[in-house]
């Protein structure tokens, strides 16, 4: 496929710099007068935007899923977060070390990010008291719990640990089966942020492509009740493998064990 033109791609860097600027600007401006609903509104029109910029387009199959609902995700990419805002805005739990990059921390700190800090049952046990809470308020908490990316070609583990909130309040599991497709429809590896890839390949890839659609399928939401963690884990990840047509040889298991495992 031939791969967009030089003018283009710098075109688009510049009008995401600008909408990143304006992100920003809003985030300090304007999140303070807004509730929690109109802070969603906004954060899923930014993430729209952001994939106009981009040339994403978004295919999506209807969720009847209620709101405050626990998303898990597999993950591919840091352009998952928008797609997922794009079509339900959502608080996201990401690493701690996250929490200390350049803009991107200080944003999320500022958009219901909540930061884990990994190998620490009582840093676990504070953040899921911050996850119960917005769960409660009916705000959707995305995960992304095989706990790194994949290029899309294949699904890890899923760590259970991530999951007792939704246990703990009685709220729904609802699973995404996140993929990205070129304009021939085939499987596209270019929104991919795994292995060695850096973020500015990953962003010069995705800049590099005429267009992308990322498909996301949602799966009937899973009942918590009478369940263990461990159990919706496994439901949850069979449910995801199986809609993006896996096998059980393209489900790898992750190296690092389960720090929070139970």
């Amino acid at each position: 496929m031939t791969a967009t033109p030089r003018l283009i791609r710098v075109w688009r860097g510049l009008r995401l710099a600008l909408h990143f600027a304006w992100m920003a600007l809003a985030t300090i401006v304007l999140y303070p007068r807004l509730d929690a609903g109109g802070r969603a509104r906004l954060k899923q029109r930014w993430s729209l935007q952001i994939l106009e910029i981009l040339c994403v387009r978004l295919k999506a199959a209807p969720s009847d899923a209620p709101a405050g609902c626990l998303i898990v995700s597999n993950h591919i990419s840091w352009l998952d977060i928008f797609v997922i805002n794009a079509l339900r805005p959502s608080a996201f739990i990401a690493k701690a070390e996250i929490r200390k990059w350049p803009f991107i921390g200080w944003l999320g700190a500022r958009n219901d990010t909540v930061f884990l800090r990994r190998g620490s049952r009582g840093h676990a046990k504070e953040v899921n008291g911050q996850i119960d809470a917005l769960l409660i308020d009916g705000i959707d908490v995305a995960i992304f719990p095989e706990g790194t990316t994949t290029d899309g070609t294949h699904l890890l583990n899923f760590h259970a640990a991530l999951l007792q909130p939704a246990i703990e309040t009685g709220r729904a599991v609802l699973p995404l089966a996140l993929s990205y497709h070129d304009a021939q429809g085939k499987l596209s590896r270019a929104p991919s942020f795994a292995g060695e890839t850096t973020l500015a390949q990953c962003f010069a890839a995705i800049f590099a492509c005429r267009s992308l659609t990322a498909r996301v399928q949602p799966i009937p939401a899973i009942d918590t009740t009478g369940q263990t963690r461990r159990e919706l884990s496994q439901a949850a990840h069979d449910a995801i493998a199986t809609r993006l047509g896996f096998l059980a040889a393209n489900c790898r298991p992750e190296k690092a064990p389960d720090p929070q495992a139970g």
